[in-house]
């Protein structure tokens, strides 16, 4: 059926553009396709990645590997030196287009197809790698559909196999919009003239608009509507059989815009179906990619409110829960004032989390992988937080009054709800480096929805962390429980200090993990001179003189001279004390390795600013019954550390759902994976090492 329907449109378009020249024809590609190399300069018995980078114009689409009912995906011939090897081409994940009661499987905006070439030992140093391969493609409009193909060349020059760095971003997105394997097979059954297929996939795992993308011909009707529900940790697909019934059904299970997971299922038991999932709503307008269950929605934006509302009690947070009990216990009794500084915190909380979200998205959007927490992944950025939390904690030793973050101003004064702004908006840029409970599985659904709601979850972040101060302001029996103004609030004030001191440490510690002894030594510089600062504007307002702006322009001068200097290759990162559980570095490649030995292996997901991976680091990791339990079981531990930009761990973090660390993974001999809590316990990695 599908090849009449694909003679019908060849002999269309060859009517169509019977009066155009092969050459004209050429020349005016309506898909144009580009040859890219990943490295210009490949090592000998290495690979390499090429892509064919695919620009339809407007209106115009290509194809799928199976096209659907008609159409035609891209065929290769290779002209490359002996001893190189091909690989196959690899498809990112398609869209829906039904036309005229035809399913096409196509793309409609700019897309990129992978393929791998293996290079022989023998090649050397300088050797010209000449490519060549002739491409054909079928090109379609709504109406219309054109043969195309192009000639494409490259000269390689063997080399050392560099990456240069914006090809490495360039093609990092390619590989995004690849669909990953899942690990386990799938099943399938045929009733009467139905097909029901079972696949494996985590009942808490992020799904937005699901599609299944069959890979073996005919197995299903392509055109027909398809039903897709959740039953625990299996999704059920359920449509109308094709004409040929498969040995083995291969397929794409498309999980989000750009996101899906290849699988094979085997004739098998499936289970019954379950709650439904919005799905992707195949029209023969246009294709709808938005279509997201309530349920899933209200799911994440509640993970979301409860993570924010644990990132209170969370380490990273707790300096910033001392500004805001020192405003609480000033609050008096002035009930609208109160309240509106409530609401000014909130909207400090929610605004920072919802810029920092959006521009998350917006740099994954542009090929960037990143995650949650991402700014501090650069030194810069740390200069800056470092020089204002030193100023907090000046200022809570008394050493000189800043009116906008002073501990001991008044809720009544003109200042008060600016303060309350910044101070939730400080709270909500020290919390993001925590990814707590509940958060892992919001911010992992953030970043497979459509960008409205991404950016709701952020703001449901923002409001948790706001709502202990929101309930405090708007419930007066719970603030009347607040210990009464008095001196005491000095005393308090002064002892505060002494963790925002440690938290700057903290800082210029992190500096020199980052950036190695020349990053620490400019940012001990900066604090110093901010100090210094902070020390002469102090003794002026001792003497009733005021110097607030020369004091920031100061600062600005000293900060800017830092972050000029200061750069994230400013020297070798300081290495960290040796640990009592050794780990080695992750990669994908060396956990397969393990996996396929049978061993156990314990993966866990860090990062140097992460203060609550740090915690269970020093609590439950780094315990001397855990390495002994872990040798006895010889157990590989596997350490990946995100203090700085990695878009392999960013890529592996995103595939289970999570946007940031930490994440803490345990495989058993058996291959079955477990994902553990985030807050460890020595007792718990024992057990597992004993299982």
């Amino acid at each position: 059926m599908r090849i009449f329907h694909f003679f019908l449109m060849t002999i269309a378009a060859l009517c169509t553009f019977s009066s155009i020249s092969a050459s004209a024809q050429s020349r005016m590609l309506h898909v144009p396709a580009t040859l890219v190399a990943e490295s210009d300069a490949p090592a000998p018995g290495q690979s390499v990645t090429l892509a064919f980078v695919m620009k339809p114009h407007p209106g115009w689409h290509g194809y799928w590997e199976n096209p659907g009912d008609a159409g035609k995906g891209m065929t290769l011939k290779w002209d490359v030196p002996p001893g190189v090897k091909v690989g196959a081409l690899r498809y990112p994940v398609p869209e829906t287009l039904l036309l005229s009661g035809l399913m096409n499987y196509v793309y409609e905006g700019d897309y990129a197809l992978l393929v791998t070439l293996d290079l022989p030992q023998t090649l050397r140093a300088g050797d010209v790698l000449p490519v060549r391969v002739r491409a054909d493609w079928l090109s379609c409009t709504r109406e219309i559909c054109v043969p195309e193909g192009d000639d494409l060349a490259l000269d390689l020059r063997i080399g050392d196999g560099g990456v240069d760095a914006n090809k490495r971003a360039e093609f990092d997105k390619f590989r995004a919009h690849l669909p990953r394997p899942l690990a386990a097979e799938g099943r399938f059954a045929l009733a009467g003239e139905r097909i029901r297929l079972a696949i494996p996939f985590p009942k808490t795992a992020a799904i937005a608009a699901p599609y299944f993308f069959p890979l073996t011909e005919n197995a299903i009707a392509y055109a027909s509507p398809q039903s897709v529900t959740r039953n625990g940790d299996w999704l059920i697909v359920e449509t109308n059989a094709g004409g040929s019934p498969p040995q083995a059904l291969r397929g794409l299970i498309k999980t989000g815009e750009h996101r899906g997971f290849t699988l094979t299922a085997v004739p098998g038991p499936v289970p019954q179906a379950g709650v439904p999932v919005a799905q992707e709503v195949v029209t023969s307008a246009d294709v709808e990619r938005s279509a997201v269950g309530a349920g899933a929605i209200a799911a994440a934006l509640a993970s979301a409110l409860l993570g924010g509302l644990l990132l209170n009690i969370m380490p990273c947070v707790f300096p910033i829960l001392s500004l805001k009990a020192m405003k609480l216990a000033k609050a008096g009794g002035n009930e609208a004032v109160v309240r509106r500084d409530a609401l000014a915190y909130m909207a400090g909380a929610i605004l920072t989390c919802v810029m920092l979200g959006g521009l998350l998205l917006a740099l994954r959007a542009g090929g960037a992988a990143v995650g949650w927490a991402f700014q501090l992944q650069d030194p810069r950025i740390i200069l800056l937080l470092l020089v204002l939390i030193t100023a907090i904690a000046f200022n809570f030793a008394g050493l000189f009054e800043l009116g906008s973050i002073d501990a001991g101003s008044s809720f009544a004064e003109k200042g008060g709800a600016a303060g309350s702004f910044w101070t939730g908006a400080l709270a909500a840029f020290v919390a993001t480096p925590c990814t707590g409970p509940f958060m892992g599985a919001a911010l992992g659904a953030a970043l497979v929805l459509p960008a409205l709601l991404a950016l709701a979850i952020f703001a449901g972040l923002g409001l948790g962390l706001a709502l202990p101060f929101l309930l405090i302001a708007f419930i007066p029996a719970l603030r009347r429980r607040l210990p009464r103004p008095g001196p005491w609030m000095g005393t308090l004030r002064r002892i505060l200090a002494v963790p925002m001191f440690a938290t700057a440490l903290a800082l210029v510690w992190l500096l020199g993990r980052q950036s190695g002894i020349a990053g620490m030594t400019i940012g001990l510089g900066v604090a110093a001179v901010a100090g210094l600062l902070f020390w002469w504007i102090g003794a002026r307002q001792a003497h009733g003189r005021r110097g607030a702006f020369l004091l920031s322009l100061a600062i600005v001068v000293a900060m800017v001279g830092g972050i000029m200097l200061l750069s994230t290759e400013s020297g070798s990162a300081i290495e960290p004390k040796q640990k009592l559980v050794i780990g080695e570095p992750f990669s994908e490649t060396r956990l397969a390795a393990l996996r396929a030995e049978g061993r156990p292996v314990f993966l866990y997901f860090t990062a140097d600013w992460c203060l609550t991976c740090k915690v269970n680091e020093a609590a439950a990791i780094d315990r001397e019954e855990v390495r002994a339990a872990f040798g006895k079981a010889n157990v590989a531990t596997l350490v990946g550390d995100w203090t700085n930009a990695d878009p392999e761990i960013s890529r592996f973090l995103e595939r289970h759902g999570r946007s940031g660390v930490p994440l803490y993974l345990w495989y058993a001999p058996d291959g079955e994976m477990r994902v553990l809590p985030q807050v460890l316990s020595p007792s718990l990695l024992v057990s597992l090492a004993k299982e």
